[in-house]
C-alpha cells in the first residue's frame, strides 16, 4: 500500500459494480482500493481495522442499506462518503438525499460499463470527485435524538435597511457539489410566505431531480417546483431548473426555458440564470451562489452586483467546495460573504422590510 495514494472503499451489493468500480478508480495511479464491501453491515465491519481516505457507498443493499450506514459512520468513525446509486425512483431519491443529511459529501450516478457512450465522461467524473471529496475534513455527526435545533445568530454583515435602496422582487441562487444540504438549511429558515419567488440551478445528475425537489418540499415545508417554460413564478414558491434546458426570465418576470449550448459545459447552469435575472430584475434581485466545483455563476454573479443586485457567496466555512463561491470572492462579485444559515436571514430582511 503505497502512502500517497488515495485509499478507497467500495460499497455495493453486486460484484459486477464492485468490479467496474475498481476497474475506473484503479485506472488513476493516484487511487488504491484498500477493500470492498457489500452490505453497510460490512463496511462498519471493515472500518474497525481499516481506515480508507474515502468511501463509495451504494444505497439499496440488503442487511443494512446505504442511509443506515452513512449515518452510523458519521456518528462513529467519519469518513468522507459519496453516495454512487443507480436508482432513480422518487422514493429512493429521496433517501439519498436524506444521506447527505447523515454526512454525505456528494450524490452520484453509477458509472456506465465499458463501450457505453457515456462511461468514459462518468468515469473521469467519478474519479475527480473521489480525488476532490478524499481531501475534505468531515467530523463527528450527533445521533438524532441528541442533536439541538440551529440557532441562527444575526451577523454584524448584514445589510441594514438604509443600505440597500430598491425593492426586492426575486431571489436566485445558484448551487452544485454539497448544495442540497445548503439548500435545505437556507429554504428551512425562510418564511414559508416569503413574498417573493426563488429561483434555484442546482447541479445534479439525471434522474435525480424529482426525488431533490420533494425531498426539499417535504424537509422545509415549501412549495418546491420543477420549473416550467412560461411559468408565471408566484411568491412563496421555489422552482428548480430542470435537466437538460436553461432557465432564465423575461421581461415581465415569467420563466424561459431553452435547449441552448452549455455553459461551462453544464445544462442548465447558474451563469444562464444569474445573466437573464442580471439584465431583466437589474437591482431588483437577490443573487446567492453556494457551494460547488469550478466557476459557473460566479463572472455572472458580478454582473448581477455591476446591474445593482444584492449578491452572495456561501462562506468557504460552511462550503464543501469553495470553487464556485471561492471564485466569485475573488472577482469581488459578492458584497456579502456568509453561512446559510446567515444567508437566509439575510434574504428574508432584505424582503420583508419592502413588503410590510
Amino acid at each position: 500500500m503505497e502512502p500517497n495514494k488515495i485509499k478507497v472503499l467500495i460499497v455495493d451489493d453486486s460484484p459486477s459494480v464492485q468490479d467496474l468500480l475498481i476497474y475506473i478508480l484503479t485506472s488513476d495511479p493516484g487511487i488504491e482500493v484498500i477493500g470492498t464491501a457489500y452490505t453497510g453491515k460490512r463496511a462498519i465491519k471493515f472500518l474497525e481495522r481499516n481506515k480508507p481516505d474515502i468511501i463509495t457507498m451504494d444505497m439499496d443493499m440488503p442487511e443494512m442499506n446505504g442511509l443506515e450506514a452513512t449515518r452510523i459512520i458519521m456518528e462513529t468513525n467519519p469518513v468522507p462518503i459519496i453516495i454512487v446509486t443507480a436508482s432513480w425512483s422518487p422514493y429512493d431519491v429521496k433517501s439519498t438525499y436524506k444521506a447527505t443529511e447523515a454526512g454525505a459529501l456528494a450524490i452520484m450516478e453509477k458509472p456506465r460499463g465499458i463501450g457505453h457512450p457515456d462511461h468514459n465522461m462518468m468515469a473521469l467524473e467519478l474519479v475527480q470527485t473521489v480525488k476532490l471529496m478524499s481531501k475534505i475534513k468531515v467530523v463527528k455527526r450527533w445521533p438524532e435524538t441528541r442533536r439541538e435545533p440551529i440557532k441562527v445568530k444575526v451577523p454584524p454583515s448584514i445589510p441594514k435597511p438604509e443600505q440597500i435602496k430598491a425593492d426586492i422582487k426575486l431571489v436566485a441562487i445558484g448551487a452544485s457539489t454539497g448544495g442540497p444540504l445548503a439548500l435545505q438549511k437556507i429554504l428551512s429558515l425562510l418564511p414559508k410566505n416569503l413574498p417573493v419567488p426563488i429561483l434555484i440551478v442546482q447541479h445534479v445528475a439525471k434522474g435525480f431531480l424529482k426525488g431533490l425537489v420533494e425531498w426539499l418540499s417535504e424537509t422545509t415545508g415549501h412549495n418546491v417546483h420543477i420549473a416550467s417554460n412560461n411559468e408565471n413564478p408566484k411568491q412563496g414558491n421555489v422552482y428548480v431548473a430542470p435537466n437538460g434546458f436553461q432557465m432564465g426570465v423575461k421581461i415581465g418576470g415569467k420563466l424561459v426555458l431553452r435547449k441552448d449550448m452549455p455553459e461551462y459545459n453544464l445544462c442548465p447552469s447558474v451563469s444562464y440564470l444569474f445573466h437573464s435575472v442580471a439584465e431583466v430584475f437589474r437591482e431588483n434581485a437577490i443573487g446567492v451562489l453556494l457551494t460547488g466545483m469550478g466557476k459557473d455563476g460566479a463572472y455572472e454573479l458580478k454582473q448581477m452586483k455591476d446591474h445593482g443586485a444584492v449578491t452572495i457567496a456561501q462562506n468557504k466555512e460552511s462550503s464543501v467546495i469553495n470553487g464556485m463561491p471561492g471564485t466569485a470572492v475573488k472577482l469581488g462579485a459578492a458584497k456579502y460573504i456568509l453561512s446559510p444559515e446567515q444567508i437566509a436571514g439575510t434574504i428574508e430582511q432584505l424582503v420583508r422590510r419592502k413588503k410590510l
